[in-house]
């Protein structure tokens, strides 16, 4: 069911913002474009369970990916089952995840939220958020401390759940603004919701997954924080913070 809801940190739905069809439109037309460039349909970067994948997700904040995967792969190898780590002790969490940026705060956190998750649903496990409406899972996950918009979509989206979230990281949200989807001042949280509510309402979990995906890549190889390339950009024409000679005819 498609993410068409956003919601307090109650829990209640409400709501998601209803889009500018100027923006709308050139959310769909910057998808048309990047999309022949990358290769949409994208296979999918991995196939975690959803509770490995929210471990994943909390791990790969602010740290590269090559070193929050050699974490995940530590972390996972010292404990098989993540039941383990539930009670292991936090010492112990933090030098096993040492290559990530602030393991000091992560290593309490990822112990604190498979604890809340296993409290709140009566098991360690995520599989049950399948069968509900998008909105809700997300509810449910932001629920508990430690989890935000990011997270919550990345588990929905990324692992073998497979369900239309759009999860928006660093890159993706840079694009965005350079692009006009979303103001300069909107933060990566509440940028969710806008970019959501941009593109069309029956679009699948691939659809939605490439979206992101291409917007994070053109953020990657293009669109760089420091010196966009905008020489060699697809998207030139239809950037407002492209320089005027590139995109004059």
């Amino acid at each position: 069911m498609a993410d068409l809801h956003t919601h307090d940190p109650a829990g209640r739905r409400r709501a998601s913002p209803a889009p500018d069809p100027e923006a709308a439109g050139r959310a769909l037309a910057i998808h048309a474009r990047l999309c022949p460039v990358y290769g949409c349909p994208i296979p999918y970067f991995h196939s975690l369970d959803p509770l490995s994948e929210l471990v994943s997700s909390l791990l790969s904040h602010r740290t590269r990916n090559a070193e929050s995967g050699r974490a995940f792969k530590a972390l996972r190898a010292r404990y098989p089952d993540w039941s383990v780590l539930l009670d292991a002790p936090v010492p112990e969490i933090e030098a096993t995840i040492a290559g990530v940026t602030w393991p000091e705060l992560k290593a309490p956190r990822i112990r604190a939220v498979l604890r809340a998750v296993a409290e709140r649903h009566g098991a360690l496990g995520l599989d049950f958020l399948e069968g509900m409406p998008v909105a809700q899972a997300r509810a449910w996950l932001e629920a508990i401390p430690g989890i935000g918009p990011k997270t919550s979509a990345a588990v929905l989206s990324f692992s073998t759940l497979r369900m239309p979230a759009l999860p928006v990281d660093s890159h993706h949200h840079r694009v965005a603004q350079r692009l006009g989807l979303i103001g300069p001042r909107v933060d990566v949280g509440p940028a969710h919701a806008i970019l959501r509510a941009q593109l069309p309402a029956d679009w699948s979990a691939q659809d939605l997954y490439d979206n992101h995906e291409i917007l994070m890549l053109h953020g990657q190889q293009v669109c760089h924080h420091g010196k966009p390339a905008c020489g060699r950009c697809v998207l030139v024409d239809l950037c407002p913070s492209a320089p005027a000679a590139y995109r004059e005819p």
